[in-house]
């Protein structure tokens, strides 16, 4: 590994996924932060809260997407004060969206900011690279969504139960995993309703597996003490 690949800026190489339902939304990621080829954090926490109410979850650049997240933290909490009142899904992704815009020939990131709020429920705001901001039903984004196009316009239905928005999420983060080097680790959501905020945590070793995906081994002596394959003979 050349020394560029260790200097290179911190990237999450990422699967980020946000999912509207009957009720709220769900927010996906999963966990890796690398820096070039070195994986940098294997259990880093993408989706980050702005306010009670409203979550976002970050991709690219870790430094650009952590910086945007604390200045509209901060900007949220003086609207909540002056308002008296929580702020909408949709100031937030405004904020976002504008910090994004304005700054665009220097961030190199692309958030998903997902919340219910009382005036219009469970939404989802897609703000890619340039500032564009979307107002979605589903959003993925990341390295991984490049591999979760198709699933998704297979899967994703509206009106769904939470327990099927949560399912998709993980089983769509768990599927990029499987693909896509630059995601790995552990996947966590965030579920968003009327009634507040869910987390949870999936371990890797409690993601389903995939097509000629492995078992996990507890232990590096397992991989090296189980049987031999047996040589192919043409």
């Amino acid at each position: 590994m050349d020394s560029g690949d260790v200097n290179a800026p911190h990237s999450m190489g990422t699967t980020i996924i946000g999912v509207t339902y009957d009720g709220g939304v769900v927010l996906g990621a999963d966990s890796r932060t690398s820096t070039g080829m070195y994986v940098a954090n294997r259990a880093s926490d993408k989706i980050t809260q702005l306010t009670d109410n409203v979550y976002v979850c970050r991709s690219g650049s870790a430094a650009d997407s952590q910086i945007v997240s604390d200045y509209v933290r901060y900007f949220l909490h003086q609207h909540t004060i002056q308002l008296g009142q929580p702020s909408t899904v949709k100031v937030a992704a405004n904020l976002v969206r504008l910090l994004s815009y304005n700054n665009k020939n220097m961030l190199q990131t692309g958030l998903i900011v997902g919340g219910w709020d009382k005036y219009e429920g469970g939404k989802i705001y897609g703000i890619p690279l340039g500032g564009t901001v979307l107002e979605l039903p589903f959003t993925i984004g990341g390295s991984g969504s490049s591999y979760l196009y198709g699933f998704f316009d297979q899967a994703w239905k509206e009106g769904m139960t939470r327990e099927e928005a949560e399912q998709l999420v993980v089983k769509a983060v768990s599927l990029a995993i499987a693909r896509d080097g630059a995601s790995g680790g552990v996947v966590r959501t965030v579920t968003i309703n009327k009634d507040g905020v869910t987390r949870k945590f999936y371990p890797g070793d409690t993601l389903p597996l995939w097509h000629e995906e492995m078992e996990p081994q507890n232990s590096l002596l397992d991989t090296l003490s189980a049987a031999s394959p047996e040589p192919m003979v043409s």
